[in-house]
């Protein structure tokens, strides 16, 4: 992938991505040419992840919130991070609006930090559901007995609070510094993050990295690693007895490397683009292949929202289950009725 004409200002195409003007182009490297699959088949794939993802997630919350039984701890969660993927979803086609205008804001001011607000909440929300899930089968699984009162589903429902309030506190240097300026020698209004200054910016994404991939991905790594470990450690009797909690850890464990492969790889290049700003990766091509894969990776790491339902459909028993009675309820309703 190239980068936009010369007659378009240094890290055009991350500013459209990560938001940021000098991110990952320095003043010494020069400009490539865009490639045009940017404006056209670019649009077009968001467009596509979009729709399946506000499609495929609305599907998950329906089954979740329409069955008769009430949801388990770990469905709790998963009811959770389907709402914060399908804001996220509903997001997108801003993006493709601005995507296929050629990196051109179209919309008012406030939609820009709205939607970006709106996008970066979310993807630090289900980020953190997958961390409560992980140490949710974490406790079922490695210490079902000492943590018991930690999985109702009372804790379950504040944990979550306690994330929707920590993802809108990632969100605030978007909120804060997200804006919308035009330049005139390339006619276009960006959609960009308009930090004072390099410390403060490097301060917020480090900030970012941190929080936002670092620790989760700790957590989630060392619960994933018990969690295998207490399984192959089991014996045929206990899994005979445990089933229902072999069948959720199995979907977990899906979902977890979902995440892992989807968002993984766009993580790596955030902290590569941040050694970059702060001069400690230097040269062009190191620049030129960072700045590809983020734009590349980004995009990917989207698709999670939308593989997240098809893991639920295709592993999770217990969801397959729900699925079944919930259609057979609503068959036998409208046959009660006719």
């Amino acid at each position: 992938m190239a980068l936009l004409p010369t007659s378009i200002p240094a890290n055009f195409t991350t500013v459209a991505l990560s938001g940021d003007l000098n991110s990952t182009h320095g003043p010494d490297c020069p400009d490539a040419e865009s490639a045009e699959w940017h404006y056209t088949v670019l649009p077009v794939y968001i467009l596509l992840v979009s729709v399946l993802g506000m499609v495929f997630n609305a599907f998950v919350l329906m089954v979740f919130c329409f069955h008769k039984k009430a949801c388990t701890v770990a469905e709790i969660y998963l009811s959770n991070m389907a709402i914060a993927d399908l804001v996220l979803m509903t997001c997108l086609p801003f993006w493709v609006v601005y995507t296929a205008k050629k990196f051109n804001w179209p919309f008012p001011t406030p939609l820009c930090t709205l939607v970006t607000f709106s996008i970066k909440v979310n993807a630090y929300c289900s980020i953190y559901f997958l961390v409560l899930i992980s140490i949710d089968r974490f406790l079922a699984l490695v210490h079902p007995l000492s943590h018991g009162r930690m999985r109702r589903p009372k804790c379950a429902k504040l944990a979550c609070v306690l994330v929707w309030g920590f993802g809108l506190l990632l969100g605030v240097p978007t909120l804060v510094y997200r804006d919308v300026k035009y330049f005139p020698h390339i006619n276009s209004s960006l959609c960009y993050l308009n930090y004072p200054n390099t410390h403060v910016q490097l301060a917020f994404h480090v900030m970012q990295i941190i929080f936002g991939f670092i620790i989760p991905v700790s957590i989630i790594s060392y619960c994933t690693f018990k969690i295998i470990k207490a399984l192959q450690n089991w014996s045929i009797d206990a899994l005979n007895t445990r089933q229902t909690e072999q069948k959720a850890t199995t979907l977990v464990l899906a979902v977890l490397l979902a995440f892992m492969i989807c968002w993984v790889p766009f993580h790596l290049m955030k902290i590569s683009s941040t050694l970059l700003q702060a001069k400690l990766l230097e040269g062009c091509d190191v620049r030129a292949i960072v700045n590809t894969c983020t734009h590349v990776f980004i995009y990917f790491a989207f698709f999670n929202s939308v593989l997240n339902p098809i893991l639920y459909v295709f592993v999770g028993k217990n969801f397959q289950k729900k699925v079944r009675e919930l259609f057979k309820r609503w068959s036998c309703g409208g046959k009660t009725v006719i």
